[in-house]
């Protein structure tokens, strides 16, 4: 194992508290372990961490990746998470490569998430080659945590994001029956109708979504609405 590894097991095993394992992992419906370290300490540890132990290169860095993807306690994924977006300057275009395997690996809403928020969007954008053919693949995957990733790597973008292919994405998985994907829909048109509130209420009502999708993608629409109308 490598020793940038073996360091934040130790220091993350100090502060291992088995009573609140307990709880997160029924909160993730058993589906993973835990070491029971809340998200602030997680966070500070990290921190503190990363400070004091930057990675070189990226053949390393992606070696340490896969170690703590393969390890069973879920706080190990969301480090993992963190170590590779402090080392953005170590990208290259092949990074998607591992971003995808993390992607399709202990594959849940929590780390698919967390990786489109601290990775795709930023890797899309310092690699524009990739797009589209890269989320056009993942799109028409079979796997749902592709496709969820599809539809959300833009959300950051705000007046950057690419309308067509955010259409695209979204039309093409519309009546997925997943909850995970009418989620995402919601969710993807509700950051955007922050920024083009005319477009997302447009679309919203030429596109026959699921309720779910609707519901999340006007929910911050209705409740400006709301506010002017008691205003």
């Amino acid at each position: 194992m490598h020793p940038f590894v073996k360091g934040i097991q130790k220091s993350f095993q100090i502060h291992a508290n088995p009573s609140l394992a307990v709880g997160m992992k029924a909160y993730m419906l058993h589906q993973f372990e835990f070491l029971g370290i809340k998200a602030p300490l997680r966070d500070r540890l990290t921190i503190e961490y990363l400070k004091a132990q930057p990675l070189q290169n990226w053949d390393e860095l992606e070696l340490v990746m896969k170690e703590l993807w393969a390890l069973p306690q879920r706080e190990y994924q969301y480090f993992a998470i963190d170590v590779l977006k402090k080392h953005k300057p170590l990208w290259n275009k092949n990074s998607i490569q591992l971003m995808e395997f993390c992607i399709c690996e202990k594959s849940w809403w929590d780390t698919v998430d967390g990786i489109a928020s601290d990775w795709l969007g930023n890797y899309f954008l310092l690699f524009p080659a990739h797009v589209p053919k890269v989320p056009n693949q993942w799109n028409k995957s079979s796997n749902i945590w592709l496709q969820r990733s599809s539809i959300l790597f833009q959300k950051a973008y705000k007046a950057n994001t690419n309308h067509a292919l955010l259409t695209k994405y979204i039309l093409y998985c519309k009546d997925s029956q997943e909850f995970f994907i009418r989620k995402a829909i919601g969710w993807a048109l509700r950051e955007y109708s922050k920024t083009n509130p005319v477009w997302v209420r447009q679309f919203v009502a030429e596109n026959a979504l699921s309720n779910l999708s609707t519901k999340e993608a006007l929910k911050v629409l209705n409740k400006e609405a709301l506010k002017k109308k008691k205003g």
